[in-house]
């Protein structure tokens, strides 16, 4: 008899705390049959909060809607990534994506990045899955698109060359961005009025959180370091002059806008391999036009994808 009273009272200890947490997770919004949860939000701010601690400044309500659009365009992509490829065995694909976070956070190793998310109640599996949808993504994007590439290396080896001919003392730089496009229902004065008037009120970093299209919008809008033989002639002509934690003026690139913050810069001497810096233009010129692949891509899934806010 005692037995049984106590499996009664065990089960409706469970019971109770089981309906405590029911009570606590609400729905947010449905992207088509999936669901997002003031949990799923939680959990994604203090990932954003880890890639740039700079939100801190804003209230929570901002927040947590970084965190919603960022869960919504997540599963957007999942979704889309799912017809055309398996998430098994791509631990190649994650290292490279590992290897840049290390580096971009100055965390020593693995074990030392697994230890602070850990410490910040992030799981290290979810955190993988983030970096295999974003390398799986890029993946499509460039085999949907590869034949559009138009990337002239004759022209940029000569630009390398001149460039190194002509300078006699050569600099690189740490620069952020904010890649935005006009709005159908505003002009672009207008967007830039809310650019500014954003960045005066929450900084740079947060900006590019909210608005910048890039993929580095989630690391605050950081590039990192660039020598000035990879910045293509208009964007160094706009930074070359700038000032630290100044902006560049809106440059026309592509399909979009183009904001730019300087946020070092130092001279730098080693010895300059042309091959080895044309394979970096190269590279960063297809990423850039892959980039504004991408955005088209995306809004074009979006449109047709189902997103309820409960």
């Amino acid at each position: 008899m005692n037995k049984l009273k106590l499996i009664l009272i065990s089960s409706t200890i469970i019971l109770f705390n089981f309906n405590l947490y029911a009570e606590s997770i609400k729905i947010i919004t449905k992207v088509d049959n999936e669901i997002i949860t003031n949990i799923d939000i939680e959990n994604e701010k203090q990932y954003l909060l880890f890639l740039n601690p700079k939100l801190e400044k804003l209230n929570e309500k901002r927040i947590k809607d970084i965190a919603k659009n960022s869960l919504i365009k997540e599963i957007i992509k999942r979704n889309e990534l799912k017809k055309f490829y398996s998430f098994d065995n791509k631990d190649d694909l994650l290292e490279k994506i590992e290897k840049r976070l290390l580096t971009n956070k100055k965390i020593n190793n693995k074990s030392e990045l697994i230890k602070i998310l850990e410490n910040k109640n992030l799981d290290y599996k979810n955190i993988k899955m983030k970096f295999l949808i974003e390398a799986l993504w890029n993946r499509l994007i460039y085999n949907k698109y590869s034949n559009n590439l138009r990337v002239d290396e004759n022209s940029l080896r000569k630009k390398l060359i001149n460039q190194f001919k002509i300078k006699n003392k050569k600099y690189e730089y740490n620069l952020s961005e904010i890649l935005f496009t006009e709005k159908i229902n505003e002009s672009i004065d207008q967007t830039l009025y809310k650019l500014n008037k954003s960045i005066s009120e929450i900084g740079f970093e947060n900006t590019a959180n909210i608005f910048s299209i890039s993929s580095t919008s989630k690391n605050g809008g950081l590039i990192g370091w660039v020598n000035e033989l990879q910045i293509s002639e208009k964007i160094e002509t706009n930074i070359k002059n700038l000032k630290k934690n100044e902006i560049s003026v809106p440059m026309k690139i592509g399909a979009g806008y183009l904001l730019i913050k300087l946020n070092s810069k130092r001279e730098f001497n080693q010895k300059i391999n042309i091959d080895s810096q044309l394979r970096e233009l190269v590279n960063k010129e297809t990423n850039r036009q892959l980039n504004t692949f991408s955005v088209i891509f995306f809004k074009r899934i979006r449109m047709n994808t189902e997103i309820n806010e409960l």
